[in-house]
């Protein structure tokens, strides 16, 4: 937290290979998708080719949904069904015995997986942080896990961020609301878990107590509830900066190559894409979180719990990263979509 010295420090940027992966002749135009119809497309193509599917992407230039299959017959479905297909050599089941193996054999502080459906391929980045003897062993690990796993190395350290859309401050931190949120018909707020784990009264921006810590949950997840016991106005809405607001009406999973708005309290709003799934980073002193969403829009301490969203869509919570708003790097979120479920909440 900025109170509590938490700092994010510059990291290079991913980038997407297509090693291991090539397009397969078109027998017609992929169909132009809407973000979420190409969800549900890609919900349908992934049970109906079962093994054969090895991952999906939405391609926001071209308006299309990208599937990964192992073979031409299941690529020959895909685009029957009006999706873009192609053939690459990892299954979606060695990708995930692969990211296993990293969790069981090389947890190492500072490191961070993620499975890159773009590139067929386990990313794991290593930060400043990896001694030369820990590098060594990533390296190890990857090299018996082949084709399947490409380590990379940033200049910068992972670390939790600490804010969000509007400020929320606490014991000398600061941290921003996510989403507000619903429970039994009373007004509650999701924020950040590493956030709540070190504060347990919330007040806004101007010192007025708003809410006391309902539920909490990181390392592992990074989320946190807090109920409102203050009579202030909780409309389910993002601040844009701008003297607007977004209107929120739901909650989406995330997609690799959807377009996404983040709102902080540090640094406002910024724009980006998901890159990558399933990720795990690990924050060092054993604060190692697991199913985030990594994404190239920028953040900066005080931003964490903050808003990510696409549309009138909650997508996300602010998590942390090793970027800043001016080099780049990394973020990556907890999703919003487990945290209502998991607390038993709604947007409202």
């Amino acid at each position: 937290m900025v109170g509590a010295g938490i700092a994010a420090l510059v990291a290079a940027g991913v980038t997407f290979q297509t090693a291991n992966a090539s397009e397969t002749p078109e027998t017609a135009a992929p169909k132009t998708l809407s973000v979420a119809a190409a969800g549900k497309l890609a919900s349908a193509l992934v049970q109906d080719l079962g093994a054969d599917a090895a991952g999906t992407y939405y391609d926001a230039q071209a308006k299309s949904l990208v599937v990964n299959v192992l073979d031409e017959a299941a690529a020959q479905d895909v685009r029957e069904a009006g999706a873009k297909a192609r053939i690459v050599e990892n299954s979606l089941a060695e990708l995930k015995s692969a990211h296993a193996t990293l969790k069981k054999d090389a947890t190492i502080p500072g490191t961070s997986w993620v499975t890159d459906v773009a590139a067929n391929k386990v990313v794991v980045t290593a930060d400043r942080t990896v001694s030369e003897a820990e590098l060594a062993k990533l390296n190890e690990v990857a090299g018996e896990l082949g084709q399947t796993v490409e380590v990379k190395r940033t200049k910068g350290e992972f670390r939790p961020f600490v804010s969000g859309g509007d400020a929320i401050t606490g014991n000398g931190g600061r941290c921003s609301l996510g989403f507000n949120v619903v429970k039994g018909g009373e007004p509650y707020f999701l924020t950040a878990g590493h956030c709540t784990e070190g504060i347990s009264t919330w007040s806004d921006s101007s010192g007025n107590v708003i809410g006391e810590n309902e539920a909490s949950s990181f390392p592992d997840d990074d989320y946190g509830l807090v109920k409102y016991t203050a009579q202030v106005d909780h409309p389910s809405e993002v601040n844009l900066y701008n003297g607007s607001s977004q209107a929120i009406s739901g909650a989406a999973e995330a997609t690799v190559g959807m377009e996404v708005t983040r709102s902080g309290s540090t640094t406002q709003v910024h724009d980006g894409t998901v890159t990558g799934l399933d990720a795990t980073v690990n924050y060092g002193n054993g604060d190692i979180v697991n199913g985030l969403i990594q994404t190239d829009v920028c953040a900066e301490p005080g931003d964490s719990g903050g808003s990510l969203f696409s549309g009138d869509k909650a997508i996300g919570l602010t998590s942390g990263g090793s970027g800043d708003c001016t080099s780049g790097g990394e973020t990556f979120f907890q999703p919003v979509t487990e945290a209502l479920s998991a607390t038993g909440t709604e947007i409202g």
